[in-house]
């Protein structure tokens, strides 16, 4: 497909330049015009001008076919090489969950919600066990951890100047 892309926009190229010299100078355009049958000169211009209206009409054609032929052959590539990425990482992810089993749930339950009936051992952190919540996390009422998001941070300059601590 690349070589017969490639083939056609050399010939669309290749006619562009020789349009345009025949166009442009006079010379050239009245001597490829008598090169043909006996008409007058009014008609030999006429059917010349046809003939290269024509040429280049089909030359647009199959160029314009080409490119949206390629660019979808390139489309469906691309969705296939992404298809195949999320079925890796997919794979991945599920050789993972099998291989690091959760650290350290404070409930019976596993962390897709179905109930846990081996009975794990809880290993507090050190924040927990000396009873204090660190700066970056806070507390449920089940006890597990949560960030602090930027947004709920007073120190950050995007909240609202009420909620910003005074600077010292």
């Amino acid at each position: 497909m690349l070589a017969l892309k490639r083939i056609v926009t050399v010939a669309v190229m290749v006619y562009l330049l020789l349009a345009v010299l025949f166009v442009l100078t006079p010379a050239v355009r009245t001597s490829v015009m008598g090169m043909g049958s006996g008409l007058s000169a009014l008609e030999q211009e006429r059917s010349f001008y046809y003939t290269l209206f024509l040429i280049g009409a089909g030359l647009l054609a199959l160029h314009l076919i080409t490119e949206n032929l390629d660019s979808v052959l390139l489309r469906r590539s691309v969705s296939q090489h992404e298809n195949k990425i999320n079925e890796l990482k997919a794979k991945l992810y599920d050789q993972q969950q099998r291989a690091v089993p959760p650290v350290g749930v404070p409930s019976a339950r596993t962390i897709d919600g179905r109930v846990n009936t081996e009975h794990t051992t809880v290993h507090p952190t050190q924040s927990q066990a000396a009873g204090t919540a660190s700066l970056t996390e806070n507390r449920t009422s089940d006890h597990l951890p949560q960030p602090t998001f930027p947004q709920s941070d007073p120190s950050l300059t995007n909240t609202p100047p009420a909620e910003r601590p005074p600077l010292a």
